[in-house]
């Protein structure tokens, strides 16, 4: 009988080295098995990628799949999403960022342009509903955003999300139609190094209760 136990607890240990069974199951990889708060706490703007990785097309379209659940203005679904994979490409859209974000998005193989569809979340029948207008596109695609980011860092990835671009190129490198407004440039790649976490203002600076 021990024999039998000394047997299953050899194997029980086997098993837990596998890939993705242990909690180090790629290096800054969020853990298959964490929790929705783990995910959130490990989250980094990252400005420092390893080089020489690959994104497939796949794993992207997992991550999009993921942000098309987010709530939308009467469900318009707005967001779009222009993704560079192509070195070529991705080359292209690190000189429309500036050159700090082209510093710090270097290793990262995958670059995305959101967007959305303007006149719509916010307008019923044509004319906007209250005086947010647009603003309500604009939400909307920062909860896609949301949505996108959590998921990669989920599947292991890490993202920056950059407001400073050059709209006017980006708009020509993707063919973005003029109904469309782009709204920010994703990395999506995997951290170098660890960020340190910035720190959050308490609850009681942004929150009141009646």
């Amino acid at each position: 009988m021990i024999r039998q136990l000394s047997l299953i607890a050899a194997s029980l240990a086997a098993i837990m080295v596998l890939p993705g069974c242990g909690s180090n199951q790629k290096d800054g990889a969020a853990a298959a098995s964490a929790s929705f708060d783990e995910i959130v706490a490990t989250r980094r703007s990252v400005r420092d990628y390893k080089e020489g990785t690959t994104i497939s097309e796949a794993q992207v379209r997992d991550l999009v799949a993921t942000a098309m659940e987010a709530p939308s203005w009467a469900n318009s679904q707005t967001t779009r999403y222009y993704v560079a994979m192509d070195p070529q490409k991705v080359a292209a859209v690190k000189e429309l960022v500036g050159a700090g974000n082209a510093r710090n998005t270097a290793g990262a193989p995958v670059m995305i342009v959101s967007t959305f569809v303007k006149g719509q979340s916010g307008f019923g029948r044509g004319s906007q509903v209250n005086e947010v207008g647009d603003g309500w596109g604009a939400y909307d695609n920062g909860v896609s955003n949301a949505y996108f980011i959590l998921k990669a860092r989920e599947q292991g990835f890490d993202t920056l999300i950059m407001g400073m671009r050059d709209s006017d190129g980006l708009r020509k490198l993707f063919n973005i139609p003029d109904t469309e407004q782009i709204m920010a440039v994703i990395s999506l790649g995997y951290r170098a190094s660890d960020p340190n976490r910035p720190a959050r203002k308490s609850l009681d600076e942004i929150v009141k209760f009646y």
